[in-house]
C-alpha cells in the first residue's frame, strides 16, 4: 500500500465530503490526516490517502467524481509518517491593515527567531474599504517566547510592522 497526498480545490458546495470519501472508500483506499477549508467561497482539502494501486489508478479512481463536482485534483506519492504529530508550544496572533508583504515580514521575522509554524491559519475581516488581515499561527519555539517577542518587537524598531498588533502566548498541552 502506497501514500498519496491528495488536494482537491473548487467552488464550495455541500456534500463535497461525503462524495470524496465515498469514492475513496468504495476505491479500497484509507484515509491518513486531513485538512479541509473553504477559503473565500471555496473549499480545498488535502488528504493523506492510503492506496493500493499507483498514482495512476489514484488519478482515475478521484478524477470522474472531482470532474461532477468541478473540482480540480492533484495528487503525489508520498511517504505516510503517521503519529509523528508535532506539539505547538506557542500561538502567534496577528492583526493588522491588510497589505502586501505582511505574511512575509512576520513569517520570516518567526523564523529568524526560530519559530516552525506547524498551523496557519488566516482571513481578511473589517471592510472592503478598510480590510483587516488576520493571522493565527500554532508553533514550536525552538529558542523559547522571548525569542519571537523579541522578533516581533523589532519589526516595530524598522517601521515594517505599520499598525501590526500582535499577541504572543504560550499553549498549554496535557499529554498522557
Amino acid at each position: 500500500m502506497n501514500w498519496f497526498m491528495l488536494t482537491l480545490v473548487g467552488e464550495d458546495r455541500p456534500g463535497i465530503v461525503a462524495r470524496i470519501a465515498a469514492t475513496l472508500f468504495q476505491g479500497g483506499c484509507n484515509l491518513g490526516e486531513a485538512t479541509m477549508a473553504r477559503l473565500g467561497g471555496n473549499f480545498s482539502v488535502m488528504l493523506m490517502v492510503q492506496h493500493a494501486g499507483t498514482l495512476d489508478s489514484l488519478r482515475t479512481l478521484i478524477e470522474p467524481v472531482a470532474h461532477e463536482l468541478g473540482l480540480h485534483a492533484h495528487a503525489d506519492l508520498i511517504e505516510g509518517h503517521l503519529h509523528r504529530h508535532l506539539i505547538p508550544d506557542v500561538r502567534v496572533t496577528v492583526y493588522g491593515a491588510d497589505r502586501a508583504g505582511i505574511v512575509a515580514q512576520v513569517t520570516g521575522a518567526l523564523t529568524a527567531a526560530g519559530f516552525n509554524i506547524l498551523d496557519l491559519q488566516s482571513d481578511v475581516g473589517g471592510s472592503e474599504t478598510k480590510p483587516v488581515y488576520i493571522m493565527t499561527m500554532e508553533g514550536q519555539a525552538r529558542n523559547g517566547i522571548d525569542a519571537i517577542e523579541t522578533a516581533l518587537a523589532a519589526m516595530t524598531r524598522d517601521g515594517t510592522r505599520d499598525g501590526i498588533e500582535v499577541d504572543v502566548q504560550p499553549i498549554e498541552t496535557l499529554i498522557g
